[in-house]
């Protein structure tokens, strides 16, 4: 390890100024002397502290695109088949109201940042859910109703922190019980329709990391229970992505139903065919035999 060190400290000693400034933004200039400058990997509490760092910044910019795969399989499909709206509207307002909560008590942004991030994409799907559901109407209904529920939770004058917490308690309950009707309408339809794998999966990891980054720099039961049931839903929608995997969709299943009958009246049976030919008098051609 020596060896190593001696390699690495000429170049962390002389990392350009911003690369350092970004450095100890990050990790604070206790960690950055430890890590970077000592180099001394058996500081458990700052080794422990960068890697949730790196993995809450990690989660942030994943965020960015982690439901764009569903918004892409709504837009190409038109159909908002096995995507619950009451999910959507559930985790919608879970996430605008946790988002209030992070920003107002001050934590650090790469604990809470994909709240955000989220935040923007499930608008825009709960907006095409209703959409493709023949509910145009309600969306901008749906709008509205978030921004005057934006503009108020952010309002310290509106809302006291006191309030807002217990708010966030209940935020903890809708964002798991947003799981839940995702869950039953998967189960329902026996198949995950227009859901997508890339957004579930990175659901239950990005549920897992959180669970680390909040033991490691935030201190709040309130926050790490919601994050441990989100991450137990989460696996059991990744168990039924697994499990519906090639399951057909509900519409591919009304259209093979609607085939079967059309075919089956059609197409005569065997049976039929042998009582028709069973019952056909044989006719008698003429004889070559001559008489007299």
């Amino acid at each position: 390890m020596d060896a190593v060190r001696t390699a690495l400290q000429p170049i962390t000693h002389n990392l350009p100024v911003p690369i350092r400034d970004l450095g100890v933004s990050i990790i604070g200039e206790k960690c950055y002397k430890s890590l970077l400058l000592d180099i001394d990997v058996e500081d458990t509490e700052c080794l422990k502290y960068a890697i949730s760092k790196g993995l809450g910044i990690g989660i942030v910019g994943a965020s960015a695109i982690v439901k764009v795969p569903q918004i892409v399989k709504l837009v190409k499909s038109k159909s908002a088949s096995g995507v619950s709206f009451l999910a959507y509207l559930l985790e919608t307002s879970s996430y605008l109201i946790s988002l209030a909560y992070n920003v107002r008590n001050g934590f650090p942004f790469s604990t809470y940042g994909e709240t955000a991030m989220v935040l923007a994409q499930n608008v825009l799907i709960t907006v095409l859910v209703l959409h493709y559901s023949g509910k145009a109407s309600m969306a901008g209904l749906f709008v509205a109703a978030l921004a005057a529920s934006a503009v108020t939770l952010f309002n310290e004058q509106t809302l006291g922190m006191k309030e807002l917490g217990w708010l966030q308690v209940g935020a903890g309950g809708m964002s798991v019980a947003s799981k839940i009707p995702q869950i039953a309408a998967i189960w329902s339809q026996g198949g995950t329709g227009q859901l997508s794998a890339f957004t579930v999966f990175n659901y239950l990891l990005g549920s897992l990391t959180r669970i680390f980054t909040t033991i490691q720099e935030v201190d709040d039961k309130v926050i790490l229970y919601s994050f441990v049931a989100g991450f137990a839903l989460n696996l059991v929608l990744a168990l039924q992505m697994v499990y519906y995997w090639n399951a057909p969709s509900a519409k591919a299943q009304g259209k093979r139903k609607e085939a079967l009958p059309a075919n089956s009246a059609l197409a005569p049976s065997y049976a039929e065919v042998a009582a028709t030919s069973t019952a056909r008098p044989r006719s008698k051609g003429p004889t070559t035999r001559r008489r007299g």
